[in-house]
């Protein structure tokens, strides 16, 4: 009963948990510009007087920004304004008042959106080749014969673990990167007391995704790099 509960949870459960952990990582890589705007960010800037009086948060009425990895999101009386994402983002942040520390919300590298797009796009053919290679049992002789191919899988072994490093590797970078940011516009805003702006920055759920998303991306991995090394070994 174990050997196939074991078995099924092979078969059925970690492309299940393979392809969440590829909408996740789509979800932080593309809000808050094409979905989810004022919902998901690397790093969001929203109304509040907590840092003025050094209390516990409290929000007010005012202009909000959102940013992501390849364009900000804006928010002002209620309406959303997206900006175009492109790979080499620069932030529009007008929507903030002039006397708020922009300068400080700088968006990271060109490469960074290149080695996530790229970290993505080998996520996805693992799971495809990683999916074909548990089911390839129902699906025929010639197919099975192929995708038992020691070579392919290696080769879907070696882009699943290529794929999880980039990613998280460059989410990592991003994390520092905008926990400074955050910081720094935090310690701007104190520094000018009474006159500063109303705003508050805050380091976005996103980064809650990614670390799900990668928890879940690691399961099929290491059951496709445990193959790969007992069939090396033999």
């Amino acid at each position: 009963m174990i050997a196939g509960l074991s078995k099924a949870a092979t078969l059925y459960l970690t492309p299940v948990l393979t392809l969440t952990a590829i909408l996740l990582s789509l979800f932080a890589y593309l809000a808050p510009v094409l979905l989810l705007h004022d919902r998901v960010s690397l790093l969001n800037v929203t109304p509040s007087t907590a840092l003025l009086q050094n209390a516990s948060h409290s929000a007010v009425d005012g202009p909000s920004a959102f940013l992501g990895v390849r364009a900000p999101a804006q928010k002002n009386d209620g309406s959303i304004n997206c900006t175009t994402p492109t790979l080499n983002p620069t932030y529009d942040l007008s929507a903030l008042p002039n006397s708020a520390p922009k300068l400080l919300l700088a968006a990271p590298t060109q490469a960074t959106p290149v080695f996530l797009g790229i970290a993505l796009a080998f996520s996805i053919i693992f799971f495809i080749t990683f999916t074909l290679t548990s089911f390839r049992h129902k699906m025929g002789e010639k197919m099975s014969a192929r995708l038992d191919n020691a070579i392919f899988q290696r080769l879907s072994a070696w882009l699943g673990f290529f794929g999880f490093m980039i990613g998280i590797t460059s989410f990592l970078i991003l994390r520092m990167w905008f926990g400074k940011a955050a910081d720094d516009f935090n310690d701007s805003i104190i520094l000018q007391g009474s006159d500063a702006p109303e705003l508050i920055a805050n380091v976005g759920n996103a980064f809650t995704m990614i670390w799900v998303a990668y928890s879940f991306y690691a399961v099929p991995l290491v059951i496709s790099l445990s193959k790969f090394n007992v069939k090396a070994s033999k």
